[in-house]
């Protein structure tokens, strides 16, 4: 079912959600800047084309330990993140989730974008199980 559903999900706009993250991942990594940002955006981008299935979790509780990304520079670059473009694409994610979920058939549709939008409010940290 989960591949039956992936493969709606890429086809109806999962690929486009997810060329978006990439190409929004490549130009943080361009500008040397956004670099501690551009895997975060690419590890979301890679869960796009495909998020059914899968879960975004926190990675401290996958490894058992604590990292960089999951301590107190994880939390002043999710906060930083979260200022500059989180907030925004949490929203378009939202926007997404609140049309699809109109229809029964959009629903599951409407709960991955809604695990997006929580996935862009704080990426730092985050791993895909």
């Amino acid at each position: 079912m989960y591949l039956l559903l992936n493969i709606l999900w890429f086809i109806l706009g999962g690929f486009i959600t997810g060329f978006a993250w990439m190409i929004g991942g490549l130009i943080l990594a361009l500008t040397i800047v956004g670099l501690p940002w551009a895997g975060a955006a690419w590890r979301i981008g890679l869960f796009s084309f495909a998020p059914f299935g899968r879960q975004i979790v926190d990675r401290d509780s996958v490894t058992g330990h604590e990292d960089l990304g999951t301590g107190a520079l994880g939390l002043v670059l999710n906060i930083v993140w979260f200022l500059l473009a989180g907030w925004y694409i949490a929203i378009g994610h939202l926007v997404i989730a609140a049309a699809q979920a109109v229809t029964i058939i959009g629903i599951p549709f409407a709960w991955q974008h809604l695990k997006l939008a929580v996935a862009a409010i704080a990426p730092i940290g985050k791993t895909i199980v």
